[in-house]
């Protein structure tokens, strides 16, 4: 009886050691206060301009991709996972979204920019609509 006794405390401690850690206020906090922060920094970078132009698009790269990191760690909370094919989800999932909006506002930027610059064809629009 001892024996089985033994065992039970022994998968007991195997459950618990491999078991997440529930989420704390003082965990979101952190992640909400370096998500902020970082934002702020690459805001006065932007607004200061006190680099080149490809100086400043490194230090926002970087910027970007350690408020990438903080944001999956405090609030997707990757590291506490304890199933990889769920992590791997997961991942893969933000990647793609974050693919699709940063490729969707550059695509929809660099078209507006080229029609706003085709200003011939703007006034042949233009003067078509006040015919009518």
């Amino acid at each position: 009886m001892n024996v089985s006794n033994n065992k039970h405390e022994h998968l007991d401690v195997l459950v618990s050691s491999h078991q997440p850690e529930p989420s704390t206020l003082k965990n979101y906090i952190i992640g909400f206060t370096s998500s902020v922060i970082l934002t702020m920094f690459a805001y006065l970078a932007v607004t200061h301009q006190f680099a080149g132009k490809w100086v400043m698009i490194i230090i926002l790269a970087i910027l970007a991709m350690t408020q990438f990191i903080i944001q999956l760690i405090y609030f997707l909370h990757i590291n506490q996972e304890f199933a990889p094919r769920l992590k791997l989800i997961v991942l893969l999932s933000m990647l793609t979204v974050v693919v699709i909006l940063v490729g969707g506002s550059i695509w929809i930027m660099n078209n507006l920019n080229g029609r706003m610059m085709d200003t011939k064809a703007m006034e042949q629009y233009m003067n078509s609509q006040n015919s009518l």
